[in-house]
């Protein structure tokens, strides 16, 4: 099973040096994949706990693509309604043809309102504009003489039923983002459900979870999976694994956005989580 790492795109802390140290970090200690989070406008809604400096996703990691050797590197997740579905194949067709086959997309419908407004985009309808975004994505990207040849791996967001469908149809692997275990076992029994009903195969699965080292264990009622004593995490990591996923993403953002101008506790945390991690790699 391969670790990933949300590295913060954003923040007072967030800069292009510090962006460097973040991905000479994640990439030094190990970690198989980095990925950064998307907003356009930081309207207040954003503002409240994702703050400017926010630097665009693409932009970041074709940057960060000239700086790594190995890792791989990707979205948790690209808001699919803020951009054209031809730009989006063209961007990310590219940067996986310039990363050397490096990209991961992660898919997601949004949620702050006041950002769609400032974009002209519809939040009623960023399911349906998703669903449009990832059919047109399957559909151009099958002429490889202008799109490349590389496959790119959409990793697709959402719980819901909706959700789970869109990842069914689209995906190929279900992007959970920071729930408890029993959520995360319950949602997979729901998309093998939604997979038999639409005769599709199960997607993989891929899920982000937050990572945050306590020094006494917390009540498992009580914590979401990555959450607690070291020894609490690295059990939710192999109940995962048993689980069923290739892929788990680390995300030590516990939500002060002041955390980005201290980012030595989150690398503490992954290194301490990588020195642990013997046994959990693919076999």
């Amino acid at each position: 099973m391969e670790l990933g790492v949300n590295v913060p795109n954003f923040g007072p802390g967030t800069n292009p040096a510090r962006l460097r140290d973040w991905a000479r970090v994640v990439e030094g200690l190990g970690y198989d994949l980095l990925m950064v989070s998307d907003h356009v406008v930081i309207t207040p809604d954003v503002a409240e706990q994702y703050p400017a400096p926010f630097y665009e996703p693409f932009t970041t990691l074709s940057w960060l693509a000239g700086i790594t050797d190995r890792i791989r590197l990707g979205t948790t997740v690209l808001i699919a309604p803020y951009r054209h579905p031809l730009l989006v194949a063209r961007m990310a067709a590219n940067l996986d043809a310039l990363s050397g086959g490096r990209l991961v997309l992660g898919v997601g419908v949004g949620w702050a309102r006041q950002e769609f407004e400032a974009l002209g985009a519809e939040h009623a309808r960023r399911g349906r504009d998703t669903d449009e975004l990832l059919a047109e994505l399957r559909r151009v990207w099958a002429d490889k003489a202008d799109y490349g040849d590389g496959a790119i791996p959409i990793w697709v967001g959402g719980s819901s039923t909706a959700g789970l469908r869109r990842t069914v149809r689209y995906g190929d692997a279900w992007h959970p983002l920071r729930q408890t275990i029993e959520q995360l076992r319950s949602g997979l029994d729901r998309l093998r459900t939604v997979a038999a009903a639409e005769d599709r195969p199960l997607p993989g699965f891929a899920p982000r979870i937050l990572l945050r080292l306590t020094d006494e264990p917390l009540p498992d009622d009580d914590r979401v999976a990555g959450e607690g004593s070291i020894d609490q995490v690295m059990r939710d990591l192999a109940v995962l694994r048993e689980l069923g996923a290739q892929s788990v993403v680390l995300d030590p953002f516990v939500g002060d956005p002041d955390e980005t101008e201290r980012p030595e506790t989150a690398w503490q945390a992954l290194a301490t989580i990588a020195a642990r991690r013997t046994g959990l790699e693919t076999t």
